[in-house]
C-alpha cells in the first residue's frame, strides 16, 4: 500500500514576515508556501520540520493525517482568550494535550494509528474545516475541548483499559450544546473518531445550546464594569492588529460569569458511568435498527409478493399469447432467449398452481421437450427448473 501524508499550517492572527517565510521554505522545497499558509502532501519521504515548533513560533493552526490512521490538529490561541488552566481540565493522554508558549495556549488533538481506527480514503480534510473552532473557543465555547476528552475515552474503550482506570477517570465540566454541535465541531468529532453513542451519553448532562442567550443589556453592564486598563489594552491591540478581534474574548469572559450548571444538577460522571451508558444506548439503538430493518424487509417482501401476483394476473388474461411467446423465444436458438423462455414457463407454472394443479402445464412442457430434444442447452434449463422428462 502506498504512503500518504498531509501537512497544513495556517497563520491567522498575523502573516509571517519575509524572514520567517524563508525559514519555513528551507524545510520543504515542494510545499505550497505563502505568508499565511503552508501545505504539502507526501506520497514518499517525510516532512523535515518539527510541526510542534512551527506552531509554537509561527502558525495558529496545524493539520496532519496519514493513510495508516494517524491524525493531528493543533490550535494556538492567545492565552488571554483561552486560559491553559481552563483547557487542562479536558486534557487526556494521547488525545488532547495542553501547554503554553510565548503568551499562547496550545491545544493538541491527536490520535495515533495504534488506536485502531482506519482512515477513510475518500475523506479529505483541510484546515478550513476546523479553523472555526478557534473562534468558538475564544468565545468561551468549550465543546471542542470536551470532544477531545471524549476521543481519548473512545480510544480507551477500544483498547479495553482496566475497569479501575475507568472508575478513577472523572469527566471534566460538561459544556452546553453537546446535543447540537456546530459544523466544525461535528467535523472534529468525526476526525477524532468520537463514538456517536458515547457522545449521546455525554449530551444527556449538557444544557441545550443557546439556552442562555446573551443579553445586550447585561453584556453592556459587564463591559462597563471592566477595569479601564483592560479595555484600553483590548482596543490598542485591535487597532494595531497584534491580537484577534476582542469580541470573542469579551464574550468568553462574560459567559464565564454566567456559566450554567449541568442539567438536572448532576455531578460529574466517571468514565465507567459514561461508557456503561453509551453501551446501553448502543444496545437500544441497534435493537431499533434491527426492528426497523425487519419491518423494511417485511414491507419489501409484501411489495414483491403483490407485484408478483399482479404480474400473474396480467398473464392470466392472455395465456395463449404467453405460450406463443415461449415458442418464438425458443426458435431464436440463443442462450438469452432460452433464459427468457424459462422465466415465462416459471410464471405459467405458478399461475396454474394458483388454481390447484399443473396438469395442463405438465402436458404442454412435455410437448416442448419432445419438440426440442435436439437442443441440449434448452434441455439443461428444463432439467434445472424441474420439468420432468417424458
Amino acid at each position: 500500500m502506498s504512503e500518504y501524508q498531509y501537512y497544513e499550517f495556517l497563520a491567522l492572527d498575523r502573516p509571517l514576515d519575509d524572514d520567517e517565510v524563508r525559514q519555513v521554505r528551507a524545510l520543504s522545497t515542494r510545499a505550497d508556501i505563502t505568508a499565511t499558509r503552508f501545505v504539502n502532501e507526501y506520497h514518499w519521504g517525510d516532512f523535515k520540520g518539527d510541526p510542534t515548533k512551527l506552531v509554537e513560533q509561527f502558525y495558529d493552526a496545524h493539520l496532519y493525517y496519514a493513510n495508516w490512521g494517524s491524525r493531528r490538529l493543533v490550535l494556538r490561541l492567545p492565552a488571554g482568550t483561552l486560559r491553559a488552566k481552563e483547557a487542562t481540565a479536558y486534557a487526556m493522554d494521547d488525545a488532547l494535550g495542553v501547554w503554553t508558549r510565548s503568551g499562547h495556549t496550545l491545544l493538541d488533538f491527536s490520535l495515533s494509528s495504534e488506536d485502531g481506527a482506519e482512515w477513510e480514503f475518500d475523506t479529505h480534510y483541510t484546515l478550513s474545516t476546523f479553523v472555526g473552532l478557534r473562534s468558538e473557543l475564544a468565545a468561551g465555547d468549550l465543546r471542542p475541548l470536551y470532544l477531545g476528552w471524549l476521543a481519548g475515552l473512545t480510544a480507551w474503550e477500544l483498547a479495553e483499559y482496566d475497569e479501575e482506570e475507568y472508575a478513577r477517570e472523572i469527566e471534566p465540566p460538561v459544556p452546553a450544546g453537546l446535543g447540537a454541535l456546530t459544523g466544525p465541531q461535528r467535523a472534529l468529532a468525526e476526525f477524532l473518531g468520537v463514538d456517536a453513542d458515547l457522545l449521546a451519553a455525554a449530551a444527556e448532562a449538557s444544557e441545550p445550546a443557546g439556552a442562555d442567550p446573551v443579553s445586550r443589556k447585561a453584556l453592556a453592564a459587564f463591559i462597563a464594569g471592566l477595569p479601564a486598563a483592560d479595555k484600553d489594552t483590548l482596543l490598542l491591540e485591535a487597532a494595531l492588529g497584534t491580537a484577534p478581534s476582542p469580541g470573542p474574548h469579551l464574550l468568553a469572559r462574560y459567559r464565564a460569569t454566567i456559566a450554567p450548571t449541568p442539567r438536572g444538577g448532576t455531578g460529574p460522571r466517571s468514565a465507567a458511568e459514561l461508557l456503561d451508558r453509551a453501551h446501553a444506548l448502543r444496545t437500544e439503538r441497534r435493537e431499533r435498527e434491527r426492528v426497523a430493518r425487519a419491518a423494511a424487509e417485511r414491507s419489501r417482501a409484501r411489495a414483491a409478493a403483490e407485484a408478483r401476483e399482479a404480474h400473474l394476473d396480467r398473464l392470466a388474461r392472455n395465456v395463449d399469447q404467453v405460450w406463443m411467446d415461449i415458442d418464438d423465444l425458443i426458435a431464436q436458438k440463443k442462450a438469452g432467449a432460452y433464459d427468457a423462455a424459462v422465466v415465462l414457463l416459471g410464471d405459467l407454472r405458478a399461475l396454474e398452481a394458483r388454481t390447484g394443479g399443473t396438469a395442463d402445464f405438465d402436458r404442454r412442457t412435455a410437448e416442448l421437450r419432445a419438440a426440442h430434444r435436439g437442443k441440449p442447452s434448452l434441455m439443461q434449463r428444463f432439467d434445472k427448473m424441474g420439468i420432468p422428462r417424458s
